[in-house]
């Protein structure tokens, strides 16, 4: 068991993904500063903040819930990939692949928690 939301593979995965984030739209134009740029960030740091709130909850409703808050930032994610690529920000990132590993996991992780409450 781990003692710390830090010591949970898909928190480090996701923390990775927030600082690729920030180093890749630090290059957005600037008139995206306020736009695509915050939005993206935020919906970034979303996922191992929900990640490490759900951690700390003790219920397993509760737990779910943040997990799938995570889960829905993942997807919002999801498409400021697909918009700053088609926008020509972003050329084919390895990024989208980091987010799929992160998807993953936490559906792997939110499954595993609810056949554990189906006792």
């Amino acid at each position: 068991m781990s003692s710390s939301f830090k010591d949970l593979l898909v928190w480090q995965k996701a923390h990775e993904f927030v600082l690729d984030v920030y180093r890749f739209t630090k290059d957005f134009p600037k008139d995206e500063l306020f736009g695509l740029t915050s939005q993206f960030r935020r919906a970034a740091v979303s996922i191992p903040a929900n990640i490490a709130e759900g951690y700390t909850r003790k219920g397993e409703k509760d737990k779910l819930r943040f997990y799938n808050i995570a889960q829905g930032s993942v997807e919002e994610c999801r498409y400021y990939i697909i918009l700053s690529n088609d926008l020509g920000y972003i050329k084919n990132s390895e990024i989208d692949k980091l987010l799929e590993e992160i998807s993953k996991m936490l559906v792997s992780y939110m499954s595993k928690i609810n056949q554990n409450s189906d006792y």
